[in-house]
């Protein structure tokens, strides 16, 4: 019987440094697993970076690549967020061109019953932002198929721990 694969959000602590971004992903890929969504920014430490990273994989195989993770030398802890209560989000920028008058007041009043707000309108065309979860914001894109959608850019998933569940050199992800 084959595996079940599930979808996992994993958060990783590491070193700001070059070379690291490959290793870590290096690791999914030499195993087969393609990331789904990986998102890298700083943290309030500028000597350590935050690494988010989506993928589907049976709860076996994620645990073993979070065991293998935490051996890497740059990789100061590793935390497989999708057990616990957590909050995931997503940013989206998208450029649509409106076109008619009808058109316009249309995609204007989907934007106001989404949660995106319009960044920028000039010309026809508009480049909106939503920060969401990742099935509202496909929804948002499914919701524009009308439109004339011209350019598309995400940002991947950012995922915290829910309450006292916290991923930092301090607390070394208490759980």
């Amino acid at each position: 019987m084959p595996e079940k694969l599930e979808r996992h959000v994993v958060s990783l602590l590491l070193e700001n440094k070059s070379g690291t971004l490959s290793r870590v992903s290096g690791l999914f890929s030499a195993r087969g697993y393609n990331i789904e969504s990986l998102s890298v920014g700083g943290t309030d430490d500028p000597s350590l970076a935050r690494m988010t990273i989506v993928a589907n994989g049976s709860v076996a195989r994620i645990a073993q690549i979070v065991q293998q993770l935490n051996k890497l030398v740059d990789v100061v802890h590793v935390l497989d967020l999708s057990p616990y209560k957590h909050i995931e989000r997503e940013l989206i920028l998208i450029k649509v061109h409106a076109g008619s008058p009808a058109k316009v007041k249309k995609l204007e009043k989907l934007i106001e019953q989404s949660s995106a707000r319009t960044i920028e309108s000039r010309d026809g065309y508009y480049v909106l932002e939503l920060v969401e979860q990742v099935s509202a914001i496909d929804a948002f894109v499914k919701s524009l198929r009308d439109y004339n959608c011209e350019e598309v850019a995400r940002s991947g998933v950012v995922g915290i721990g829910s309450g006292e569940l916290v991923l930092n050199v301090k607390n070394m992800a208490q759980t």
